[in-house]
Parts: C-alpha cells; sequence; structure tokens
C-alpha cells in the first residue's frame, strides 16, 4: 500500500470491445467443477507461518487460521470461496506494506497471500501491459524499462507492492510530469463475491460501454480491501491507441539528476525553519500548474525531529531537457532565500533513471528491527499558514521527545495530476500541490506510546482549527487513503464534524459505496477503514 518508504535514504543522506468478460472466469468455473482446490494452508504450525503473518509494520502481527500463498487467479477464486463457505473473515496480502492492521487484524482469520503472483507483461488483445497485482514496483519498473522503455508514475519506494498502491491513487517522482498511477489504469480483474456466497472474476476497464465500468473507477482511487480481490491490472495511457507496446505508456527520462540538501539543526531557529517551510510550500504554489515548465522536477522536504542533527531536501530533476540544470538551480535559490542558514549542499549527480528509480532496493524507514511505525497524512493546496509552521517548529523540537525517526515529510504533488476532474477517477483530490506525510518509526513495543502519542498530538495541533484533521477548506484538502490512519475515524482524534469518508473521497464517497453494494453486497472485504455499503 503507501510509499511513505522513502523516507529512509532522505533522513540517512470491457463489453463492447469484447473485454467484460474473463477467460479466467470461466476456468474458474472449471476449476470447481473439477476439484481443483486452493493451495495448501499454511498454519501455525508451518514454518513459513512467521513470515507470512508479519508486514512492514511490526506493529501488527496476523494470527490467521491460515494463510494461502496463491499462484492463479483460478487460486484466489478457489481460496476465497473457501473461506467465505466456511464464515472465515478474509484479507488479502500483497507487498505487507499497509500502516494500519487491515490484514492483520485479530479478526481476520484466512489470509491470501498474493506475493507470487508478480508477472509483467503486454496484452496485445487490449493493448496494455499487464501486471500481477503481487508484484513490487521494483520488479514492475525493471521489466517495464528493460523490455519496452516505459514505466508507469507510481511510488519511490521499490519494496512496495502493487496491489494496493494502484488502487489507492498511488503517485510518485514523475506524477507532476504524468499523472497519478491511476490516470494509467485501463482494467482491473477482480475476484468478486456475489449474494449467495460464490466467488468469480470480473474483469472491468475505463471504456465507456463496458456494464463493469463501475468497477475500473472503483479501483482508480478507491483503497485496497474494498470490493474484491484484484489479481490484475492492465495499464494504458489515455489516448494511446498505437500497438506498439513501447507507446502506449510514459517514457521516463534516460537520466536525472539528483541530489541531496542538508540544513544542520543546529542552526536552525524559529524564523529560519518558518522561512524554509514557507519557501517550499509558496513555490510549490506558483509551480504545480499541468503545463508547468518545471514539471519534471520533483522533490521531498524532510522536515525530521531536531534529534536527528539535520533537515534534508532531496530533489530530483529531468537531466535531458536543456535547461534541467537551470530550473534545478533556480529551484534551490527559491528554496534557500532568506533562510539565513548555509546548507550543505554537495554537486547534484547525473543518474540512470532506473538506476536511480530502483536503487537501493529497499528504501523503507528504519533497518530489519526498526519496524515499528505510525503515519498520518494531508493534502496541501496551499503552503501552510504562520500558525501551522510554528506549530512544525514546536513539536519537532520537542525535548520531551528524541526519536531521530519522527518526521514531517512535504512532498512534490500537482502538475499533471491536476489535469483531471475530481469525479474522473476516485482520486478526488485534483488541486492540491504538497502531500504531507507525518510519521515516526522506532524499535520496541515499549516505545509504542510514546511515539504514537507524539504523532497524534502533532498532528492535531497542526489542524486544531478545524478539530484536529485537515477538512477541505482553503489550505487543506483531506487525506491520502494509501497512508492509512484510523485515527481519522476516532472522535477523540476527529473533532470536526466531518467523516473519515470525506477526509479521504470527498463527493466520490457516495458512488463508492454504490458500487460496494453491486459488487461486495455481502460486504464480505472489510477492514477499519474499508467503503461502507449503502444503507449500513
Amino acid at each position: 500500500m503507501n510509499d511513505v518508504h522513502r523516507r529512509g535514504f532522505l533522513i540517512g543522506t470491457v463489453a463492447a470491445a469484447g473485454l467484460a468478460s474473463s477467460p479466467s472466469a470461466s476456468a474458474a468455473i472449471a476449476a470447481r467443477v473439477h476439484g481443483v482446490q486452493p493451495p495448501h494452508d499454511i498454519t501455525p504450525g508451518d514454518l513459513r507461518y512467521a513470515d507470512l503473518v508479519r508486514g512492514n509494520n511490526h506493529r501488527f502481527v496476523g494470527t490467521p487460521t491460515y494463510v494461502h500463498v496463491a499462484t492463479s487467479t483460478d487460486e484466489v477464486v478457489a481460496a476465497v470461496e473457501k473461506a467465505v463457505s466456511a464464515g472465515k473473515r478474509i484479507a488479502v496480502r500483497g507487498g505487507g506494506h499497509c500502516a494500519e492492521d487491515f490484514w492483520a487484524n485479530s479478526s481476520v482469520r484466512a489470509v491470501v497471500d498474493l506475493s507470487q503472483m508478480a508477472e509483467v507483461s503486454y496484452d496485445a488483445r487490449r493493448r496494455a501491459f499487464a501486471i500481477e497485482s503481487g508484484a513490487m514496483l521494483d520488479g514492475v519498473y525493471r521489466t517495464l524499462f528493460k523490455r519496452w522503455g516505459v514505466t508507469i508514475p507510481a511510488g519511490s519506494a521499490p519494496t512496495v507492492g502493487v496491489g494496493g498502491h494502484l488502487c489507492g491513487g498511488g503517485y510518485g517522482s514523475l506524477s507532476r510530469r504524468h499523472g497519478s498511477v491511476v490516470d494509467h489504469l485501463y482494467g482491473v480483474e477482480v475476484v468478486v463475491v456475489d449474494r449467495t456466497g460464490r466467488a468469480r472474476t470480473v474483469v472491468a476497464t475505463r471504456e465507456d460501454a463496458d456494464p463493469n465500468r463501475d468497477l475500473w473507477w472503483a479501483h482508480t482511487g478507491g483503497g485496497g480491501g474494498n470490493f474484491g480481490v484484484v489479481t490484475k491490472y492492465w495499464m494504458r495511457s489515455p489516448g494511446a491507441i498505437a500497438t506498439d507496446p513501447a507507446l502506449v505508456l510514459p517514457r521516463p527520462p534516460s537520466s536525472v539528476l539528483i541530489s541531496t540538501i542538508v540544513w544542520p539543526w543546529s542552526s536552525m531557529d524559529a524564523r529560519s525553519f518558518a522561512r524554509l517551510i514557507s519557501n517550499h510550500g509558496t513555490w510549490h504554489e506558483r509551480n504545480s500548474d499541468p503545463d508547468s515548465p518545471y514539471a519534471g522536477l520533483y522533490s521531498v522536504l524532510a522536515v525530521t525531529h531536531r534529534s536527528a542533527g539535520a533537515l534534508a531536501l532531496f530533489i530530483q530533476c529531468d537531466a535531458t531537457t536543456r535547461d534541467g540544470r537551470r530550473r534545478y538551480d533556480e529551484y534551490v535559490s527559491a528554496i534557500c532565500d532568506g533562510v539565513g542558514v548555509t546548507p550543505i549542499a554537495p554537486e547534484p549527480s547525473i543518474v540512470p533513471w532506473l538506476h536511480a528509480t530502483v536503487w537501493p532496493g529497499d528504501r523503507d524507514g528504519g533497518d530489519m528491527l526498526t519496524r515499528r511505525y505510525k503515519m498520518k497524512a494531508a493534502y496541501l493546496r496551499k503552503s501552510f499558514t504562520d500558525r501551522q509552521i510554528s506549530t512544525a517548529y514546536r513539536h519537532l523540537s520537542r525535548s520531551d521527545f528524541d526519536n531521530p525517526q519522527g518526521v514531517m515529510l512535504l512532498i512534490g504533488y500537482g502538475g499533471r495530476v491536476n489535469a483531471v476532474a475530481s469525479s474522473a477517477t476516485a482520486v478526488a483530490q485534483r488541486d492540491s500541490v504538497l502531500k504531507v506525510a507525518y510519521e515516526s518509526f522506532w524499535a520496541t513495543p515499549q516505545d509504542d506510546a510514546k511515539n504514537i502519542s507524539w504523532l497524534r498530538e502533532f498532528y492535531y495541533d497542526m489542524y486544531a482549527d478545524t478539530g484536529g484533521v485537515p477538512t477541505s477548506g482553503p489550505i487543506n484538502d483531506g487525506s491520502y487513503i494509501n497512508y492509512p490512519d484510523k485515527d481519522l475515524a476516532d472522535p477523540r482524534w476527529n473533532k470536526s464534524g466531518v467523516a473519515w469518508s470525506t477526509l479521504y473521497y470527498k463527493d466520490n464517497y457516495r458512488r463508492l459505496q454504490e458500487v460496494k453494494s453491486r459488487w461486495d453486497p455481502l460486504n464480505i472485504f472489510r477492514h477499519a477503514l474499508s467503503i461502507e455499503p449503502l444503507g449500513e
């Protein structure tokens, strides 16, 4: 699910076209007739069990009765039907990067693991790339680029699985130029459960004549674990009609200019801190239109807790354009203007695009053991207010909290993302210029309360004017479902009177509920922040 996971390297320095029916659907029916069983149940007595019930966030360890490691859509159909027939609460795991306990909740009795379904191929019939939902971004990027010279504008963490990342409205370093990844989603293959409890496979595409089009739309930002089990995505850019696969998705730049600029915390006071944050926000306000000449520049400002010793700005810029270096220099100058603290700013490097994108192979925060984390998120339409900046300085300078892995990330957004109407996809936030991620990573259960409390208080105070959450208004515009936060549904932390569903989906929520009611009428696929069927 989320790509929180850029922070480590920052801080560490259809019917009409005959496409609405699926070949795998008839295969699934045949499988039941001929007695094909789902894959072997991995139970607590199996040596693999401990690994399969632990994901990226070690705060949550599942206790299911069994885990299915599926290798085909037919196996997923059989596994889902088996769990439903037995009355077992079911959940799906892809890359395991969920920031909350959605698949590891204690009520989940059957987990379907999709990690072995990771094929990336070209589907000539649909003129689109087929990506199985167990694939990780690393493998997707490598295969698309090495075989065809194309890519998708997805996340910056190679180990994130596409299963949840794509359907939640993923984004990354190329999104300012090419939009959200869902803007390139052509179709989905989904295992759904009907009113009788029978599982079947449905293919839904963006074709206007596709009777299942609503199911496609729901997966353009409606989040994972809501409507069924996505087993495959098809990717093709809007308007791409070529039969040559090298022409149906964006082509990345052959090389990028990258650098990390660092400001020592020891030299920062409230005034210099405020100027830096304001400069960063103001620049994005002025340079995030869909046709901005700076669309090829992406940055993340990691505003760490003072105990980390430094604040860091990661910059990636298209190095293939004639004025790429000039735009980089102009950007750095605008960010540093008036701060009054000389940063450590090494000469930027020019690196091949794929190397910059997939190396190192794991950019997640923390190390093998420091994997407990909590995160929160928000969209920014404009730079933070003076009060918000002052609040951030206070919490990031608190002496009663000393975790250097507590951080507020200000992530470049907008550009071509904002060229799409709010209702065209389930991603409703289409005029933001920054995403904000609030995070803390730590190692032991003993530190849970301290870190979670700090993050909750920090976030609540940032949005105290609107009840502790980023309600839609001139500055803020809700939150991002791929960085899920159960606190938004908790009245202790959300006093705004605005439902969590509105914070994530705005006016698109009612339509998502209609899709939910049609395709998951028994509410089989659910979690703490799942779409609620109509009438519930």
